[in-house]
């Protein structure tokens, strides 16, 4: 809990260090800290102790950790080495697949693997796995995934990294997947960071299936980006993320996004209710 709300992050990277492509200083930006380091063995993985007593101190009550296999960009986080994190507090800490169509075929197969694993989402990245998110060859992921009643999160915004391919980050790409997955639950990472912050809006006020992520956005600069529309209407079609370590501090990007809210209720959806109605997650006292 963060002053007395529930708190859902659903965005965080814990990156395993041989598999980043990326040198250290680029891949946290300018938030490195001897706290960070502190985090990691010498084998350079997360400790799970260690990042269970960070969520904690920060007030998160749940996070959901990404795989991601881009080997041209970022490199390789296996889901495998997601899994010691959420072993150490599965109350805490859930994963999300990641699946890239020039790596697995079919993708259908490998996301019921790491279904079978745990993973509560898909996340799909097409700026860095080099593929748009209406390409068919994930229309088989998609239908497992809508089936299923899990979300799929697609990266929808510009990315900075070498070799990243931009022009992927659209969402109007998404379009195609919405006509022909009429149930599955889209949720916009960096809600159209870069130029399509329009297009994510639209995207998320006309269709109660699609959803705005906030990882990486700073809380300050919200209204500006979306300018243009309804500022309580879209709110409420907002779901928490930080895009860690890329941040300046859990508890600190939240208590920003909560100040922007008009009130209470959208604050609370925002900072976990909407989380745990999309990724089917539970609560600190929530039933069942």
């Amino acid at each position: 809990m963060l002053d007395g709300r529930a708190l859902v992050d659903v965005h965080l990277h814990p990156a395993r260090l041989p598999g980043l492509k990326l040198p250290w200083d680029v891949w946290v930006q300018d938030f490195d800290s001897p706290q960070l380091h502190a985090l990691y063995d010498d084998e350079g993985a997360v400790r799970p102790a260690a990042f269970d007593e960070l969520l904690a101190a920060e007030g998160v009550d749940v996070a959901v950790v990404l795989a991601e296999y881009s080997p041209k960009v970022t490199g390789w986080q296996r889901v495998e080495e997601m899994l010691p994190l959420v072993a150490h507090n599965p109350d805490r800490v859930r994963f999300a697949a990641n699946v890239n169509p020039h790596l697995h075929f079919p993708v259908a197969d490998e996301l019921q693997r790491q279904l079978d694993l745990g993973a509560v989402a898909l996340k799909v990245h097409p700026v860095h796995g080099g593929f748009a998110a209406n390409d068919r060859a994930l229309y088989p992921a998609y239908e497992l995934c809508q089936a299923a009643g899990l979300p799929v999160v697609v990266h929808c915004g510009t990315s900075t990294f070498p070799g990243a391919l931009n022009q992927f980050a659209d969402p109007v790409l998404l379009d195609d997947v919405l006509r022909d997955f009429r149930s599955l639950q889209l949720v916009l990472a960096h809600g159209g960071r870069g130029w399509w912050y329009d297009a994510a809006a639209f995207l998320a006020l006309t269709n109660p299936n699609v959803w705005i992520e906030l990882s990486g956005l700073p809380p300050s600069r919200l209204q500006t980006y979306y300018a243009r529309h309804n500022w309580a209407r879209l709110t409420r079609r907002m779901i928490f993320g930080t895009d860690w370590p890329g941040i300046p501090g859990i508890a600190k990007n939240a208590r920003a996004v909560a100040a922007q809210c008009p009130d209470d209720e959208t604050a609370e959806l925002v900072l976990a209710g909407n989380a745990a109605r999309v990724y089917n997650l539970k609560l600190p006292g929530s039933p069942g």
